[in-house]
């Protein structure tokens, strides 16, 4: 057995031996707390771990730094409704089926999500923030043992506490955490939170966009942000004309991210302004985690409480001419991932893992680390296997965003380490990119139409239609 692997047995294998009876409670206490933080619309690299020299997130590096990171994680669909549905059931949205903001869990198919399984094994599970999937009279509130979502499908930043003082939406879940972990972190069973952070999403309908807590005013103030190599007009003109302006029902329409572009992005003075804004957010999270992690300590359950983390989606600062997420731009797809687990030893420590790692992990991984048997119709893997050296790898993924939204196109995608492909099948003719993705990061040159790349650009359309399958 390989360094590795050694490593992966006590944290994994134990896991799963002890949780063979779930009534025994020695057996009970030997198995981690779980807290899984997820933030909306935060991209891979806005966090300090992941290189932004400008973003101030000690706490989210530390845990990373201490950690496994995941350089490479990114969404199977760039929306909330459809990732969180994901991540809750370890499923491509072409399995889970939802495909809307108001489609919600089966009955049964809630039933197989994380949290559930969790608790049928013995754990004690709550929710609090954004649920996102479904109605909110169709949340399975009483189905968890805490639950603190607001009955909408957003919640709004600006809020009145018990008190009708003033609260952050932030600060507000905040204060739910706290209440859970006072009730549920000095039972004898462990317990596994989800906590699903409004921000940094932008507060819709509100011109403010991306509305911050007072206290973070100061922050960044001074710090200039370099415009993204793809922040030039002609960028968005590349797309034709029917992706720029889609037709519904007779109705010529502007695409929704080049619409959410002249909100935020117009200009160099607005672009530093709403990028400033969201990154104080994303601060305001990092505050909460140090929150969390100190409270575990003074609980005495800091080194039995394993913290994931992940962003829903990925989000455009202005590449490509466009804000928000939905299309297949590394800027909408990719993520960030870490675990931390306490129980890591030094040489499991501060690992960075390249492979590519998805939303639908997050279930498995999860379910693993409780030592709970994973459901066979999740489509994702135990995310730390991928430690291994012996693990199957990943060449490449299917991407689908197929929601009915008028001015947002249809999508799909097949993205590789080395070339990523895109089709918006609906546009007449439908619309191709393709990207060498070694030789062009930031995907600047189309290769779709280049003959040299006539071969790559026909494996592609086919991979696309073989992973379509397999994703179903």
């Amino acid at each position: 057995m390989n360094i590795k692997s050694s490593i992966l047995v006590p944290v994994v294998a134990v896991a799963l031996t002890v949780a063979c009876n779930p009534r025994n409670k020695g057996e009970i206490m030997s198995r981690p707390n779980i807290i899984f933080l997820l933030t909306d619309d935060q991209r891979w690299d806005a966090m300090g771990a992941m290189g932004n020299e400008v973003i101030q997130t000690p706490n989210m590096d530390d845990l990373a730094n201490n950690g496994v990171l995941f350089t490479n994680a990114h969404v199977t669909t760039s929306i909330c409704c459809c990732s969180r549905a994901s991540i809750l059931s370890g499923q491509y949205v072409s399995r889970h089926g939802i495909n809307g903001f108001s489609t919600p869990f089966s009955k049964e198919a809630v039933q197989k999500t994380y949290p559930l399984l969790l608790k049928e094994n013995g754990y004690s599970i709550g929710f609090i923030g954004k649920y996102g999937v479904g109605n909110p009279n169709e949340f399975p509130d009483t189905l968890y043992d805490y639950w603190a979502c607001d009955a909408k499908h957003q919640p709004n930043y600006e809020n009145e506490d018990e008190n009708g003082d003033f609260i952050h939406y932030t600060d507000l879940v905040n204060k739910r955490i706290m209440k859970f972990l006072d009730s549920y972190g000095k039972e004898e069973k462990p317990f596994c939170l989800s906590v699903s952070f409004k921000a940094p999403h932008c507060e819709d309908g509100d011109p403010r966009q991306f509305i911050y807590a007072e206290r973070y005013s100061d922050l960044y103030r001074d710090v200039e942000i370099p415009l993204p190599e793809t922040a030039d007009d002609s960028f968005y003109k590349f797309f034709p004309a029917d992706f720029r302006n889609p037709v519904s029902k007779g109705n010529t329409l502007l695409n929704e991210g080049r619409k959410r572009w002249e909100l935020r992005f117009p200009n160099k003075e607005k672009y530093q302004e709403s990028v400033r804004s969201y990154y104080r957010l994303i601060s305001g999270v990092d505050e909460v985690i140090g929150n969390v992690r100190q409270k575990l300590e003074e609980m005495g359950e800091a080194q039995n409480t394993v913290i994931l983390f992940m962003g829903d989606n990925g989000f455009y600062l202005g590449e490509h001419g466009l804000a928000g997420k939905w299309f297949a731009h590394q800027e909408s797809v990719k993520v960030p991932f870490f675990i931390y687990d306490p129980r890591f030893d030094d040489h499991f420590k501060g690992q960075k893992v390249d492979e590519f790692a998805f939303n639908i992990d997050v279930a498995p991984t999860i379910l693993s680390l409780a030592g709970v048997e994973i459901s066979s119709q999740m489509q994702g893997i135990n995310a730390l296997n991928l430690l291994l050296d012996d693990a199957p790898k990943r060449d490449e993924f299917f991407y689908e965003h197929n929601l009915d939204i008028p001015n947002i196109p249809k999508s799909e995608a097949v993205i590789s380490k080395k070339y990523k492909y895109i089709v918006y099948p609906e546009l007449n003719p439908p619309f191709e990119e393709l990207y060498n993705l070694e030789e062009d990061p930031h995907e600047k040159a189309n290769l779709s139409g280049d003959p040299n790349y006539a071969d790559v650009l026909n494996e592609y359309r086919q991979k696309l239609q073989e992973l379509a399958g397999e994703a179903r």
